[in-house]
């Protein structure tokens, strides 16, 4: 199981999620992609012309040892603030799927005032279940790639 935190973080993200944003996903780095969920990630992302590294380890343990560019994932949503913290400190390029409250969060503010960018896109994206048969599933509420240092055109981008 992706996590054993909460039921509603083990949702992966269609190839629809992937394919709007494919334009700033840079094609000459590094990728890894830590959270595994059902590990259709790998393929997906192949499909589009990515190799990226995506295995079934555990983040937490792993993001000290790993050879990379860029993280691109959608991580567990109740584990989003300390995968952040995380992430600030190794102070390395990002893009993290999430949902569009968190903008609001003071704790995601005090981290990333600095060389954040949104990716925010008309199309929701859509989602399937680990574990239950919701496929195509688009959560009720809105959902913004949120890059760090990742050096977009501009900081609020539309798509």
């Amino acid at each position: 199981m992706f996590t054993n935190q909460k039921d509603s973080d083990n949702y992966a993200t269609d190839k629809i999620g992937w394919e709007i944003i494919q334009e700033y996903i840079p094609r000459d780095k590094q990728i890894w992609s830590p959270f595994y969920c059902d590990g259709k990630q790998k393929e997906i992302m192949k499909e589009l012309g990515y190799d990226i590294i995506h295995e079934d380890k555990d983040f937490f343990l792993e993001y000290k040892n790993k050879e990379y560019d860029i993280i691109l994932d959608n991580p567990p949503f109740s584990l989003f603030k300390v995968i952040c913290e995380v992430l600030k400190q190794l102070d390395k390029p990002f893009i993290l799927m999430g949902f569009s409250k968190i903008i609001l969060l003071k704790w995601f503010q005090r981290l990333f005032k600095d060389d954040l960018q949104i990716i925010i896109p008309f199309k929701r994206p859509t989602f399937t279940h680990l574990t239950t048969p919701k496929k195509n599933y688009t959560p009720p509420f809105g959902v913004m790639y949120f890059c760090y240092k990742m050096k977009l055109p501009k900081d609020l981008i539309f798509i």
